[in-house]
Parts: C-alpha cells; sequence; structure tokens
C-alpha cells in the first residue's frame, strides 16, 4: 500500500490510463457505445475533454 501522497498519486494516475485504454478497446470493438464512453470517460477523469477529441468523439 502506497505511504506517501506522490505514490497515492501515481497509483490514481496508472489506473485512470488503463481505464481509458480499456473504454477505446471497448468502442472499437463496438461493446460500448459512443454516449456510454463519454459519459464514463467525463466521470473518470477531469482531463475527458482531451481524451474525448483524441478518441475522435
Amino acid at each position: 500500500m502506497p505511504s506517501n501522497e506522490r505514490a497515492k498519486e501515481i497509483k490514481r494516475r496508472r489506473h485512470r490510463k488503463e481505464k481509458v485504454a480499456q473504454l477505446a478497446t471497448r468502442l472499437q470493438k463496438g461493446t460500448l457505445s459512443k454516449e456510454d464512453a463519454i459519459a464514463k470517460l467525463r466521470k473518470l477523469t477531469i482531463g475527458s475533454e482531451k481524451h474525448i477529441e483524441n478518441m475522435g468523439l
């Protein structure tokens, strides 16, 4: 378990990165609608608009 704030933030960033990659994969496969992906991204991170733009949504 992380002992300081820096380690906790790094853990959060890695988790967000994995979730964004997972959402992108699901979008490509077609198992997730664009509207659902946008909603999940907005809940996941404050930088969601950048991710949405990069994914072409």
